[in-house]
């Protein structure tokens, strides 16, 4: 709540709103408001509450002004205002708690300060003041040229290949392993698995997102991804499946771009529908996933999305995995017969292990997590450890490399790393 707005996304708000519960704060802020050019009729009764009850059906100011002196639990109760208040908002609330850790939790939750009540003129103006400063104040914003963001779309060719178990893997593995802060888009809005497979709540956030795009900044991006870990955050959804989301895709894209501006790596789970509904999607994906198994029906839909692919997204480079593979077992189609019909090599094999992913479901972890001593994550980390390194030597812009050094060139010897008894199978028929 409390960092600067766009710039652009002023002008339509108010400059100042208060909430107060009684007269004497009311009076006391009546003058300085008067002083600064804001019109008294926006300093309305009613504390907090009325300010939730308010926000939730209209539009945030530029500063908002909160008093707490009615609140049981001041601390849930501004939690409860970050939910209806639109990023940008400065808040400025006031209380009559004199507790040094109060105030840090709450400036701590967003707020920008905390004053004590009873109100002195000077305390307030130097309070507005400074709100005023930091909407006015240019939004900086570093980037490192030695590590170029990395942006993975994981689209499954059938459901049930598992397509999301792999995007959460590898999402997990460029968080944990190659120590970038990272973030999990899954765009699945009504059945995604993201927050579910790592023991997470939802949240509103995306759904918020695709009711109202004009809220997504990077604010908006702090405060509805939910952390799995310290450079881990999901933003994923639940939508109810009553109502349908009607969406033109744009507030993906913009998702998207907020999320390539706040972390070092974006891992999209895309369902395969998206391609269709909203092909503009793909375009700023520089490398791509795509996740099948060894079934007739998945090499036809493995054709065509390549095919869609090389027509819609020619500067995306793609990694084609075979998921849950059942190794040494009946296969519907072998591997030599699937990589003939698609017309390249499967970059990626890895093999099904139920107990694994029994275990993995029942502790709320990531495979690669849940089984780092298995040989069946051993491809997913190095398809992890692959699509970091192809950022980094593609440059900033994500170019490809110089001919002769195309990224299935340079790891096509990780392919030894698919079980030799697959491989053996592969070999014989």
């Amino acid at each position: 709540m409390n960092a600067p707005w766009k710039p652009g996304g002023i002008a339509h708000r108010e400059p100042f709103i208060a909430y107060v519960c009684d007269e004497t704060t009311a009076e006391a802020l009546r003058p300085i408001a008067t002083e600064l050019g804001w019109p008294v009729e926006k300093i309305h009764k009613g504390g907090l509450r009325n300010a939730i009850q308010s926000l939730s059906v209209s539009a945030s100011p530029q500063i908002l002004f909160v008093d707490l002196a009615e609140s049981g639990d001041p601390l849930n109760d501004i939690h409860a205002l970050a939910e209806v208040c639109e990023p940008g908002t400065v808040v400025i609330a006031a209380g009559q708690v004199n507790d040094v850790r109060l105030y840090r939790d709450l400036v701590a939750s967003g707020i920008q300060d905390y004053l004590l009540k009873p109100l002195h003129p000077d305390m307030l103006r130097e309070a507005f003041v400074h709100a005023q400063t930091m909407l006015n104040a240019p939004k900086h914003i570093e980037v490192s040229p030695e590590r170029p963001h990395c942006s993975v779309g994981v689209i499954g060719t059938r459901g049930g290949v598992g397509a999301s178990t792999i995007a959460t893997s590898i999402a997990w593995l460029l968080s944990d392993k190659e120590k970038r802060s990272t973030a999990l888009l899954d765009l699945d809005v009504h059945f995604g698995t993201g927050a579910l497979s790592l023991d997470l709540e939802p949240g509103r956030g995306l759904t918020d997102a695709i009711e109202n795009p004009s809220r997504i900044d990077g604010l908006f991006i702090e405060r509805a991804m939910v952390k799995a870990s310290e450079k881990l955050s999901v933003l994923s959804a639940e939508a109810p499946i009553s109502t349908p989301l009607i969406t033109d895709g744009a507030a993906f894209y913009q998702l998207q771009a907020e999320m390539r501006a706040a972390f070092e790596c974006t891992v999209v789970d895309l369902p395969r529908a998206m391609l269709i509904q909203h092909p503009h999607l793909i375009s700023d994906v520089k490398l791509a996933v795509i996740v099948t198994d060894l079934t007739l029906a998945a090499a036809r839909d493995t054709i065509r999305i390549l095919s869609w692919m090389k027509s819609n997204a020619p500067q995306t480079e793609l990694f084609v995995v075979a998921n849950r593979v059942h190794v040494g077992g009946q296969l519907e189609i072998t591997r030599k017969d699937f990589e003939g019909s698609i017309e390249r090599k499967i970059d990626y094999l890895v093999s099904f292990d139920q107990k694994l992913a029994t275990q993995a479901a029942k502790l709320g972890k990531p495979l690669v997590e849940t089984g780092k001593n298995s040989k069946t994550i051993t491809p997913i980390v190095a398809l992890a450890s692959a699509l970091a390194a192809a950022v980094a030597d593609s440059g900033v812009d994500g170019a490809k490399g110089a001919k002769g050094k195309s990224l299935m060139g340079k790891f096509g010897e990780l392919r030894g790393l698919i079980p030799k008894r697959a491989a053996k199978s592969a070999k014989a028929k």
